[in-house]
């Protein structure tokens, strides 16, 4: 039987694969290429939109914000609007 506590830290493996495909984002950007840094975080936003729609409320942990339409609609058109960002933005 799963303790309180360690059912809850299992539910948020969306929210930390998300985030390690950021934090990936992150150092590319930083050590290596901006831009193809850039795409990557914007790929781990719209991973974290993935998962929120294809996870019932309870498995999505903390992706779980509001309603499934409204965290789905929000990460999937910030994920956009930083990937044309960086892709717009001249070297």
């Amino acid at each position: 039987m799963l303790m309180a506590g360690e059912a809850q830290r299992r539910s948020q493996w969306p929210l930390a694969l998300s985030l390690l495909v950021a934090l990936t984002g992150l150092v590319v950007l930083w050590f290596y290429n901006w831009r193809n840094g850039v795409l990557i975080f914007a790929g781990s936003v719209g991973l974290a939109g993935l998962l929120r729609v294809f996870l019932s409320d309870t498995k999505a942990g903390l992706l779980h914000v509001r309603s499934r339409m409204f965290d789905t609609t929000f990460l999937f058109l910030t994920a956009a609007a930083i990937a044309v960002l960086g892709l717009i933005i001249p070297n």
